[in-house]
């Protein structure tokens, strides 16, 4: 009641002073109705009818700015943590900003750099926020120069209505200053430069009986960005102090993370070389928790994010916290109209590289029995021979004529299922996917797209290839502007097990006006994983009726 409350209190507020102000926001609505499903092994929960909700109300009037999020779990819907229930308000906030100060008081996101030190922020797709509760304050004491300060708890769970707020307390500090508008001589000069520090530590009681746990642990470092006519460089470094948790099974390592992009781009050509390494650099404002609870920094994956059915969702990537040695190739070209491989449209071609290692770990000097309890020692990039993962893609996208175009894609990807454990497999799972898509354009108004998608897993050594053989079908209408009609099919066509052979059809369709969309879909969803740059929420197989809807307002 007190929410309910609130939120009206808020809105009459808000009306009051409309007209000399401004209001924005957003809204969305999810409901699934689940059948029983025993041939994929879907339940069908106790309520039957499963609704996620959320608004977003974002109010400015001159220097001053509010907002709130109501969201409303009745229950939420499959595949979000169970700590989702309820409803009320999961995110206010108040703030006052001008040309030197920004202050906002309550729920907030922020990202330190790339985000290797801090970065808090939300993807309701995956049921992810890990927003911080307390007070943001941003400076510009001088041209180029961007100062940050932030201090409060993170957001953990949603329940019974109200935002519950993890154990940890987050502080932390981060400047950034651009020399080319800082500094008079370099304001001419072809070399952009931008430089960047940041300081974020946690602090958490010691309750545990067994260790002598720290209770303050920072973490800290600092990167550049240069650009230089058609190149761009970046580069970051993290050190983290010593942080026992659930996670690294309570060692006292020092941790680390490190992060590079080199960029090259002219007219029809693209490259993009990145490596990162990391190691020990989970880092929670609870020591306790696992999964995606409570992370107050992010990792970025350095593999490429696939869009296409049988490659995003069968064998997907997750970022490993604990260590991991990246690198990634990518390079995009256009052959030009008129060239001999570029035809009257011209052709587009990309080749993507990735792969993950192991970290190197070495016992050189270490006392296994000494109770520092530092196991190992390991230095930046250096990689051991175990892969984690790895893709080798390809694409060439063209333009027949006026009415036909098409993209042609190519995948072999190598997944450690001992580590991602995305399957039952043990051991490398080695996959190979085709993927053709074709557009027809019938009309101004009306489009058919289609896509015709087979994925070979190869046997191991001992002859296993996980769940075989795999093909994706679908078809899609549009007729513009608002109405599209789909219809897709997953048939795991070459399991061994003859029984688990099974078709996952599901058809769709929706209705754009403006800013809104309304989609409707009915069918079959297979378990597994989805991910969002790296970052994974386990989803189950259900069966069943789903209808979204979204407005921007």
């Amino acid at each position: 009641m007190k929410h309910l409350l609130s939120l009206i209190g808020f809105t009459c507020a808000l009306q009051l002073v409309q007209a000399q102000g401004n209001i924005t926001g957003n809204m969305e609505t999810t409901f699934q109705y689940l059948n029983e499903d025993s041939i994929i092994n879907a339940k069908q929960p106790v309520q039957k009818g499963l609704l996620n909700s959320y608004m977003n109300v974002f109010y400015t009037q001159g220097n001053f700015k509010a907002g709130m999020r109501l969201e409303s779990y009745l229950p939420r819907i499959q595949g979000y943590p169970n700590r989702f229930d309820g409803t009320g308000i999961g995110m206010r906030y108040v703030g006052y900003q001008n040309n030197f100060v920004d202050v906002t008081l309550g729920s907030f996101y922020e990202q330190f750099g790339s985000g290797l030190a801090l970065r808090t922020y939300e993807d309701r797709n995956l049921g992810y926020d890990n927003l911080l509760d307390g007070v943001r304050i941003v400076l510009r004491p001088g041209k180029g120069l961007v100062v940050k300060g932030v201090y409060g708890n993170q957001r953990l769970s949603f329940q019974k209505g109200q935002m519950i707020h993890g154990a940890g307390l987050v502080r932390g500090v981060d400047g950034e200053f651009h020399l080319n508008e800082g500094l008079s001589f370099m304001k001419d000069k072809a070399l952009d430069v931008v430089l960047g520090a940041s300081f974020v530590s946690k602090f958490q009681e010691d309750d545990n009986p067994d260790w002598i746990l720290p209770q303050n642990v920072g973490v800290y470092g600092g990167r550049v960005k240069l650009a230089y006519k058609n190149f761009y460089a970046d580069a970051e470094f993290m050190q983290k102090e010593q942080d026992p948790s659930s996670d690294n099974k309570y060692i006292y390592n020092y941790g680390h993370a490190a992060v590079f992009n080199l960029r090259y781009t002219q007219k029809c050509l693209g490259i993009l070389i990145s490596g990162k390494s990391v190691d020990n650099m989970s880092f929670r404002s609870d020591r306790t928790k696992d999964l995606q609870d409570v992370l107050i920094n992010y990792l970025p994956s350095l593999n490429k994010t696939h869009t296409y059915n049988l490659v995003a969702t069968l064998y997907p990537y997750a970022t490993q916290p604990m260590g991991e040695v990246a690198y990634q190739a990518d390079i995009l070209y256009t052959f030009k109209k008129g060239s001999k491989l570029g035809g009257k449209y011209g052709t587009t071609v990309g080749l993507n590289f990735s792969t993950t290692y192991q970290p190197k770990h070495t016992l050189n000097g270490i006392d296994l029995n000494d109770s520092s309890r530092v196991v190992y020692h390991c230095r930046p990039f250096d990689l051991s021979d175990s892969l984690y993962w790895q893709d080798i893609n390809f694409n060439v996208t063209k333009k027949l004529n006026k009415k036909w175009s098409g993209i042609l894609s190519f995948y072999d990807i190598k997944i450690n299922n001992d580590v991602v454990k995305v399957s039952e497999a043990k051991g490398i799972i080695h996959a190979r996917i085709a993927v053709l898509e074709g557009t027809y354009k019938i009309n101004t108004h009306h489009a058919l797209r289609w896509e015709l998608q087979g994925m070979w897993v190869q046997k191991n050594a001992a002859g296993l290839n996980d769940k075989g053989n795999w093909a994706t079908a679908l078809v899609e209408y549009t007729i513009s502007p608002g109405w599209f009609f789909s219809f897709m099919n997953q048939y795991n066509y070459g399991n061994a097990d003859v029984s688990k052979r099974v078709n996952y059809p599901i058809i769709t369709c929706g209705y754009i006006k403006d800013a809104t969309r309304l989609t409707v879909s009915y069918g079959r969803q297979r378990a597994g994983l989805f991910c969002v740059g790296g970052v994974c929420r386990p989803v189950p197989a259900n069966n069943g009726l789903m209808i979204n809807l979204t407005h921007s307002f």
